[in-house]
């Protein structure tokens, strides 16, 4: 299986020294064009200024629309920090590899992130406290006016306290092109009525947090109605990951409905 693996930055970094992966700038069309990138999410048909608004969404959309996916097999997407977990050396840690993926595609059909279980709380609750509850019902109400076979599918992933994140996957060519399909013009609809005007910066990101909400909403529809076969793998940070903090702020959330940048 040919095989890449799109890396999202919008800094210059430590990549690894693998034909896998290959970086792509975010937000090119807003910053100055960084040296260490293949790819540039501001060429050909783009929506690389919105890239505040959709985070690593506009590498997804760029890599999509101008059909760059034709010659692979297999498609994923990772974060210059954030990578699958393998055997491949890289900084001092061991990441995914090209013979690992091949292993895992000949069973599967979708590499995961492994779920996070919020425990105390559901998916909905979760997005209340950390962002605006306007913005998911009305995500609801457009699925259900465009997609709704999913809505069902939709309401038992909120209701569910486990989520796949950081908009993160490994999967087949055609399952790509059918996700992107479906979640862009999930998002472009919902933007025509979202005023996110007084947001600060954190909380602009929007379609970025609804997109991983998404995505989770689209395997499972996936996984019941068409059979496909998910792996979950472990998610490592190779600048570690800040537990404590993370804690601090998700107790500010539960208990002075703090949500944070």
């Amino acid at each position: 299986m040919k095989s890449i693996i799109l890396v999202a930055t919008h800094k210059n970094y430590d990549f690894p020294n693998d034909s896998l992966y290959v970086p792509i700038q975010l937000g090119a069309a807003l910053r100055e064009h960084l040296s260490n990138c293949k790819f540039r999410d501001n060429e050909g048909i783009n929506i690389s200024i919105k890239n505040p608004n959709y985070s690593e969404l506009t590498a997804l959309f760029w890599f999509w629309k101008n059909k760059k996916y034709i010659t692979y097999d297999v498609v994923g997407l990772v974060h210059y920090r954030r990578y699958f977990k393998g055997k491949l050396s890289f900084k001092g840690n061991k990441i995914l590899s090209k013979d690992e993926i091949d292993i895992y595609m000949s069973s599967y059909d979708i590499l995961l992130p492994k779920k996070r279980n919020y425990i105390i709380e559901t998916v909905r609750s979760h997005y209340k406290h950390a962002h605006f509850e306007k913005d998911l019902n009305l995500t609801e109400k457009i699925i259900k006016e465009l997609y709704p076979e999913y809505f069902n599918v939709f309401n038992e992933v909120m209701n569910k306290t486990t989520l796949h994140l950081y908009n993160m996957f490994i999967m087949r060519r055609e399952l790509y092109v059918q996700y992107c399909e479906w979640i862009f013009k999930i998002l472009f609809e919902v933007e025509k009525y979202l005023d996110i005007e007084n947001y600060d910066k954190y909380q602009r990101r929007v379609f970025g947090f609804l997109a991983e909400r998404l995505f989770n909403v689209w395997v499972k529809y996936q996984q019941d109605k068409k059979g496909i076969k998910i792996k979950e793998l472990k998610v490592i940070n190779i600048e570690g990951e800040k537990f404590l903090y993370k804690g601090i702020k998700f107790m500010k959330r539960k208990l002075i409905n703090e949500r944070y940048c």
